[in-house]
């Protein structure tokens, strides 16, 4: 390696020299990698996970957009990045368009607190959704040229099986070595072709069939807030030790420890009092918040249907008149009844006073 890289320069890129654009790669239909190398020769040095800060020439004026690298810093002479388009997209939009080899653009970073190397475990659970998957990516490559591949679970969501990012790379490493697996779910397959994975949203059940030693592995999540935010009340109803457990948003990514986002996520107390009122029945009862509207109907002679009890099936939907729970389900019910105000009886805990049409 040492005199791979003395080949191309002896000093790493610096952000006061521009990146040349090296290659387009088209990853989906709206999703393409952009590899860009220093015209100097020099090398990236950097962490896999971390981002860099791209400077691009829109029209009406410049733009600084941040984007996860998805190449491996194992193989210095390049860095890339996988950008897909959003439909407000700018920045991105721009480079899909217009950036083709040969042309430069300022470079700021490499930076960010997200990556493996600071927490070395025999284990991993990766979990991405859309572009989420990138420092993914960039996580597994280093551990594929390490020569010591570890136990990594990979798993991502996306829409359809043609959207899902480096399906074919991660498919040919998977193939090769045991220690990669590869669990994908999506939210429907393509037209005419058959789909052998799972489907549908991420949830407790099939996490427990993609990992079942979740439990003992550092988990390290990327995607949408709201489908982070949806992971971490995962882990924590099924009570995965959260501080083996590392985020970061391709929104916002977080470049030292001082910026790390609080995360303020409901942890249930058997300690704290709830109270419920069914008002049909005419009865209030109290519960501890750890307990579910469904356990507290049934001690006290209510009868509410219910059929899987995980929240997957939806049988025991009810109205919540008023108060506040936390519902941690399976795909059982969809957001147009919750803001409707239902909840699945199974798996909403009361917080504070609540009540119920039972």
């Amino acid at each position: 390696m040492a005199v791979l890289v003395k080949a191309f320069g002896d000093k790493p890129w610096k952000d006061d020299e521009l990146l040349e654009c090296a290659m387009v790669v088209p990853e989906t239909s709206d999703t393409a990698t952009f590899t860009f190398r220093a015209p100097s020769g020099a090398y990236f040095d950097y962490k896999p996970g971390q981002f860099i800060t791209l400077d691009l020439p829109v029209p009406g004026g410049n733009v600084q957009r941040t984007y996860t690298i998805s190449s491996s810093p194992s193989r210095p002479l390049s860095i890339s990045v996988t950008v897909k388009a959003q439909f407000d997209s700018i920045g991105t939009r721009w480079m899909l368009d217009h950036l083709r080899p040969g042309m430069k653009i300022k470079g700021y970073g490499p930076s960010g607190i997200f990556t493996f190397v600071k927490h070395e475990a025999p284990k991993y659970l990766m979990i991405s959704a859309g572009s989420g998957i990138t420092p993914m990516m960039s996580m597994t490559t280093w551990a594929w040229d390490s020569g010591e591949m570890p136990d990594i679970v990979f798993v991502h969501a996306a829409k359809t099986p043609s959207e899902i990012i480096f399906r074919q790379r991660l498919e040919g490493m998977a193939d090769r070595v045991p220690g990669l697996q590869l669990r994908f779910t999506v939210e429907e397959s393509d037209p005419f072709r058959t789909w052998h994975g799972y489907r549908g949203r991420l949830n407790q059940i099939m996490l427990g069939l993609m990992a079942p030693d979740y439990l003992e592995r550092e988990v390290f999540c990327c995607g949408p807030e709201p489908f982070m935010q949806a992971v971490r009340d995962m882990l924590i109803a099924l009570g995965f030790d959260m501080n083996h457990y590392h985020q970061e948003s391709f929104g916002a990514p977080v470049k030292n420890e001082s910026e790390a986002p609080v995360l303020d996520d409901v942890v249930l107390d058997d300690a704290v009092g709830a109270q419920i009122t069914f008002a049909a029945s005419g009865i209030t009862a109290k519960c501890a918040e750890t307990d579910t509207v469904l356990a507290v109907a049934k001690a006290n002679g209510l009868n509410i249907p219910s059929g899987c009890t995980f929240g997957l099936c939806g049988t025991c939907k009810i109205k919540k008149t008023s108060g506040e729970v936390h519902m941690v389900h399976n795909g059982g019910i969809t957001d147009e009844d919750i803001e409707e105000g239902y909840i699945l009886a199974c798996c909403s805990h009361p917080m504070g006073s609540v009540s119920v049409e039972v």
